[in-house]
């Protein structure tokens, strides 16, 4: 069992920047691949990014290449997302996601656990 716990979110103008953190506990963080995924109201859930468990690969979708940027620290069991030159249209929950696994995964049926979320809102 993989706990995860998301913070950073919150309110930012666009054109700025916040990071998101999660935290990992239950299961060796480095045999994770972890991902992030987001979701507004009324919509899927939507795939953001992704790192393998290394942290030597990353995959992103195609809205947010450029300006997101994953990364992780093994040693404190943390998966990061840097949002930067945000938009309106990036606001939603965001949703730190971990499976067993070494490889990046850009699914959201891929992935075993799952946090809570941290709210993103992005004013105009």
């Amino acid at each position: 069992q993989v706990q995860l716990v998301e913070s950073g979110g919150g309110l930012v103008q666009a054109g700025g920047s916040l990071r998101l953190s999660c935290t990992a506990s239950g299961r060796t963080f480095s045999s994770l691949t972890m991902g992030w995924f987001r979701q507004t109201p009324g919509q899927e859930r939507e795939f953001v990014a992704t790192i393998s468990w290394r942290g030597l690969s990353t995959y992103y979708a195609d809205s947010v290449k450029g300006r997101f940027v994953i990364s992780r620290d093994n040693a404190k069991n943390t998966v990061y997302l840097q949002l930067n030159s945000l938009k309106p249209e990036d606001e939603a929950v965001y949703y730190c996601a971990a499976k067993s696994s070494s490889g990046t995964l850009s699914y959201d049926r891929d992935y075993d656990y799952w946090g809570q979320g941290t709210q993103v809102t992005v004013s105009s």
